[in-house]
C-alpha cells in the first residue's frame, strides 16, 4: 500500500492582490459565449479567472480592466452588473 499523503489541493491565485490559496477559496469568473459570469461549481466551460473573497480585490476587479484582460474580453454593463450582484450589500462575499 501507498504511504499515507496529504491529497493535493489545486492553488490558484487572485488576480488583484496575487495570493495564492486552494482553488475552493477563491471565486471563479468565467467568459461563455453568454458573457462574463461567477462560475459557483467552478467546472464551466470557458476561460476563467479568480478572485479571492476581499472587498478591495472585488472592487478593483470591477473599476479597472484586470478581469477582461485576464478573459481576454471586454466587459458590457450587463457583465459588470451580474459580477456586482454576487457580492453581499456589505461589499464582502
Amino acid at each position: 500500500m501507498k504511504a499515507d499523503r496529504p491529497r493535493h489541493i489545486p492553488t490558484r491565485m487572485c488576480l488583484v492582490c496575487r495570493q495564492k490559496s486552494g482553488k475552493r477559496q477563491l471565486t471563479r469568473i468565467v467568459r461563455t459565449a453568454d458573457g462574463v459570469m461567477v462560475d459557483p461549481s467552478g467546472k464551466m466551460n470557458g476561460r476563467g479567472a479568480y478572485l479571492c473573497d476581499q472587498a478591495s480585490c472585488w472592487e478593483r476587479a470591477m473599476n479597472t480592466e484586470v478581469v477582461a484582460k485576464a478573459l481576454k474580453t471586454s466587459l458590457s454593463d450587463e457583465d459588470r452588473a451580474r459580477l456586482r450582484a454576487h457580492q453581499n450589500p456589505n461589499g464582502s462575499l
